[in-house]
């Protein structure tokens, strides 16, 4: 499959790698802030406006940022599953979720669309990201949790079995979650307690 990548930032140059690694061809990059003409051989080719239909890997780290990308523009949004990546048979992928390299999804766990699971995350058995999660390197989704939408889980942070993260709310990096965390908080720290 032919896409583009939205994005030609640091993350974006990890998802362009991961494409290619899973097969797409890439046909550049769309990025307005991009301060070189091309990135990793190939063309930025301006901004959103210079988007022609075609299908886009969006490669945005921050939640709020992919999801209003994504509601603003008229494309496909392909699943990008690296071929490192470890995916039990029974886990669901939703449209434009994007698995990094070594990322591990257990049985019956949904990833929900426009989710980034990270480099090297886990996401246990029966476990499910609503839309625009995302999942830092590292971090591990125990058994039956939840992950709320636009939840961020920091860099090798753990969320134990049947914890209940809410929407929009933020684990620190290195975090030990314990017990269910409300929509927007911020929590930190071994146990995890409100930043």
């Amino acid at each position: 499959m032919r896409v583009t990548i939205l994005g030609a930032g640091g993350h974006g140059r990890a998802v362009c790698e991961a494409a290619r690694d899973a097969g797409f061809e890439v046909r550049g990059f769309l990025d307005a802030r991009a301060p070189l003409p091309n990135m990793l051989g190939l063309p930025v080719l301006g901004g959103e406006a210079a988007h022609d239909g075609g299908a886009l890997l969006l490669a945005l780290g921050d939640n709020a940022t992919r999801l209003a990308a994504a509601a603003r523009l008229d494309a496909a949004l392909p699943v990008l599953l690296h071929p490192s990546a470890i995916r039990a048979r029974s886990a669901v992928l939703e449209e434009g979720a994007v698995i990094m390299p070594r990322a591990v999804l257990g049985a019956c766990a949904r990833v929900g669309r426009l989710v980034l699971v990270n480099t090297g995350a886990i996401v246990e058995h029966d476990s499910v990201l609503d839309e625009g999660a995302h999942l830092a390197p590292g971090s591990i989704i125990c058994g039956g949790a939840h992950i709320g939408a636009r939840a961020l889980v920091g860099a090798g942070a753990v969320v134990a079995p049947g914890v209940v993260v809410g929407e929009g709310a933020v684990i620190a990096a290195g975090a030990a979650v314990a017990t269910d965390v409300p929509p927007g908080a911020r929590v930190g720290g071994v146990p995890a307690r409100p930043l």
